[in-house]
């Protein structure tokens, strides 16, 4: 199969394998806003619906990842209507791109397929792909990669680092016991994974300036917030986002 690229708005990223289609083609195809056919693809910004094209490849840096299902139920048990499923953050790294190019080095995804991950919530471009869900997004993008079914494993990528939230107060200096919604969100916390760092302009890994068991001062609406099997409140967020260690 030959590899050939879809270009307009949302299908820029990614190539699909058939024969005989050139890029300057890609007008051509048809443009529906119906499903067809179990092996379609739906790409929501513009949708292309399109049978014979039965695999797809993101370019450069860029990922697929497989949505993990929405959320159905809340913890007490009350079935949601699909409006009030929490959105997923997290997935499966199903297909990669062939890397990019920084300086004269070439560097690959370093996210390998089969990956659990979790990424930016607002990341991506969402596609629809043998009945199941799927975004397009960059490779920093992805948050980090998940070792157990618990974020306290998460394992953080390039320069972001993995903190936990140290507990907020449960009263005022007056006495007066706070309920979960008055009680002042806290910006300090203990780090607990750190990633390998962003790339130079060589295209080598800039260690970080923090390492796990550090406690830092962060900005306070910073980053994305995350919750532990067990409770704990957990955040990640890029190093520069983190103002002070504290000691």
């Amino acid at each position: 199969m030959s590899s050939v690229q879809l270009s307009g708005a949302g299908v820029a990223t990614v190539a699909f394998n058939n024969t005989g289609l050139r890029p300057s083609q890609a007008s051509a195809v048809r443009v529906c806003s119906s499903r067809r056919s179990s092996r379609s693809l739906v790409v929501r910004a513009a949708t292309v619906v399109t049978p014979k094209y039965t695999s797809l490849k993101p370019l450069g840096d860029r990922v697929l990842v497989k949505l993990s299902a929405a959320e159905e139920k809340t913890i007490g048990g009350i079935l949601l209507p699909s409006s009030a499923q929490s959105k997923p953050q997290g997935g499966e790294i199903v297909a990669v791109g062939g890397g990019r190019t920084i300086g004269d080095k070439k560097v690959e995804v370093s996210i390998p397929t089969g990956s659990q991950v979790v990424y930016s919530k607002y990341a991506g471009t969402e596609v629809e792909y043998n009945n199941s869900k799927h975004l397009i997004m960059k490779e920093d993008d992805i948050i980090g990669i998940l070792e157990s079914d618990d974020v306290k494993d998460m394992k953080p990528l390039n320069d972001r680092i993995l903190i936990k939230v140290a507990e907020a107060s449960d009263k005022t200096e007056a006495g007066l016991i706070l309920t979960e919604t008055t009680k002042e969100k806290p910006s300090i916390g203990t780090v607990v994974a750190v990633g390998p760092g962003s790339l130079d302009e060589e295209g080598k890994r800039q260690p970080l300036p923090v390492s796990p068991g550090s406690t830092v001062l962060y900005s306070k609406y910073a980053g994305g917030e995350f919750k532990g099997a067990d409770g704990t409140n957990y955040i990640v967020l890029r190093v520069s986002d983190v103002m002070a260690e504290l000691s």
